[in-house]
């Protein structure tokens, strides 16, 4: 089956299941994007292992990778694998130093928390984009898509910001900077 790669884009609090998050993935060099609903815990930890923000203690993904990496194994890649009543599986498949790779089936919100973790390339398969995927406008990502800058994560400004850059939008760019760097002041 063909993998397409994807990247976090912006974790966001979901206006249709309170008390829940949607981590938002982007298809790589493409204009789709995969909502994935996720809970409270696993939100947080794929967000301070993004930010490279280390708790006191060791989070649970955390005292996983330790593990993992004591004994020797290494996740190789993150693979959405399957959707079924609106319900995303996942695929972890590990490299072992005792034998061949393995394959442990895993939540979605796990897996791409073990992920950002091990630095791994994040995939679902091609027709679980087709039918979960949105297609976005890129006119509309440039413009802001209805959200003010206020109101976006940290990552999807950056985000904005360099494409801003690329597209010589300095103006753009300049409002986006200044909101980066009142986030940077107020830490």
């Amino acid at each position: 089956m063909q993998k397409i790669e994807l990247q976090i884009l912006a974790i966001a609090n979901s206006e249709n299941q309170p008390h829940s998050f949607v981590i938002i993935l982007k298809e790589a060099g493409g204009k789709r994007r995969l909502p994935v609903v996720i809970g409270g815990y696993e939100a947080q930890a794929i967000a301070l292992a993004v930010e490279q923000i280390e708790p006191s203690r060791p989070m649970t993904h955390d005292l996983f990778k330790s593990t993992m990496d004591a004994t020797g194994a290494d996740l190789r890649e993150v693979i959405i694998s399957d959707l079924a009543e609106g319900i995303f599986y996942a695929t972890m498949v590990w490299e072992l130093t005792t034998g061949p790779a393995i394959e442990v089936d895993a939540r979605t919100s796990d897996a791409i928390a073990m992920a950002v973790r091990f630095a791994c390339p994040i995939y679902v398969y091609a027709h679980i984009l087709d039918e979960a995927g949105i297609e976005v406008d890129p006119a509309a990502l440039t413009s802001g898509g209805g959200s003010s800058i206020g109101e976006m994560p940290t990552n999807l400004l950056q985000d904005k910001l360099d494409e801003a850059l690329a597209q010589e939008n300095y103006e753009q760019a300049a409002t986006i900077r200044d909101e980066l760097k009142r986030r940077r002041e107020q830490q």
